[in-house]
């Protein structure tokens, strides 16, 4: 799959209905909810009624529920299974290993035949109450509307905290700008899915390529509430290499700011010989101490490994992504029909 340019909304697929209309099309419409599943066994059940009884009050709409069974350890695949028998609007794609959320939210994204599709999580932090809000601008006219959350009491300071932190560095050096406090809880037509769909990467940071695509964009605010069951699958140091992952997929600051330090450390060298030099010629001063040349030298070696290992992460990128490997492998699909 290579790269391509990216036409318009227009040139993809239909044109939006006017402001304050509603076309034939999204009146009578098919969304498709995707929904990654790990080891999340006991909440299942909560999680399908939940958005049963949601979705039974939203009128004119047909809905498919790909559920994306990411290898889990527990019985989750079981309970899915279960309610897709009894559930016909419930299809479940089941992937050969855990290959991570964003592959399983990629394997969704491929299966969906909606008009529009809202990706979501299972722990019901993303309140289904938000759909029937989410249809209605984007029959108004929206590309795509997105879930910004405006409490997450939710989470953990810790967590709040870092989150912050992560948009406001990514945001400044990067040319790409993330909205804050937004995950991947969101509507998207068929054009932007469609555009998704043809970006080449295997190494797939999400926020940022929702955020690349563009498209006519709304927005929704909401508290996010704690998990309905179960605990959280991201680590601090999952955490931590997503973040590295979203800094090297859209910036090459980290990079760039090597440059300048190299050239500040040359400028600042230079000058420290220059005054060695004169006061050595001038007033017959040696130079003084082995502690001095032995901090010197730690100081910079240590910013030549920190600087090799940021190179390192670009290079890796480039080695991963140049053996063209799959993003995910199915291992069998269950009441639909998907091409990988």
């Amino acid at each position: 799959m290579g790269a391509s340019t990216l036409p318009s909304g227009d040139a993809v697929g239909s044109c939006p209905a006017p402001q304050g209309r509603v076309s034939d099309m999204q009146a009578s419409s098919v969304v498709s909810l995707v929904v990654p599943f790990y080891n999340e066994g006991k909440g299942v059940e909560v999680f399908l009624e939940a958005i049963t009884a949601t979705l039974a009050d939203i009128e004119a709409t047909t809905f498919e529920i790909i559920c994306v069974e990411d290898g889990s350890k527990d019985d989750t695949l079981t309970r899915l299974l279960t309610a897709a028998r009894i559930d016909p609007r419930i299809k479940v794609i089941e992937l050969s290993r855990n290959f991570g959320k964003e592959a399983a939210l990629t394997a969704g994204l491929d299966a969906a035949t909606g008009d529009a599709v809202i990706p979501m999580d299972a722990d019901l932090q993303d309140p289904p109450e938000l759909i029937a809000r989410m249809i209605e601008k984007w029959r108004l006219g929206a590309d795509v509307v997105l879930a910004r959350r405006v409490d997450r009491t939710g989470d953990s300071l810790v967590k709040r905290g870092t989150a912050n932190l992560f948009y406001k560095i990514h945001n400044h050096v990067s040319h790409l700008e993330i909205p804050a406090n937004v995950g991947d809880f969101r509507l998207m037509n068929r054009a932007s899915v469609d555009a998704l769909k043809r970006l080449p990467e295997r190494q797939r940071f999400m926020k940022g390529m929702f955020a690349w695509i563009g498209f006519r964009t709304e927005v929704i605010d909401y508290t996010r509430q704690p998990r309905a069951t179960g605990t959280s699958k991201f680590t601090g140091w999952k955490l931590w290499n997503f973040a590295l992952e979203g800094f090297t997929s859209f910036s090459t600051a980290p990079l760039r700011i090597w440059t300048y330090i190299g050239a500040c450390s040359a400028l600042l060298t230079f000058i420290y010989l220059v005054f060695i030099v004169t006061r050595t010629l001038l007033y017959g001063v040696d130079v003084p101490g082995y502690a001095s040349l032995l901090v010197a030298i730690l100081f910079f070696g240590s910013l030549q490994l920190l600087s090799v290992g940021i190179l390192g992460e670009y290079i890796g990128r480039i080695y991963t992504e140049s053996k063209q490997r799959p993003v995910y492998v199915v291992r069998q699909v269950h009441g639909v029909h998907h091409e990988p």
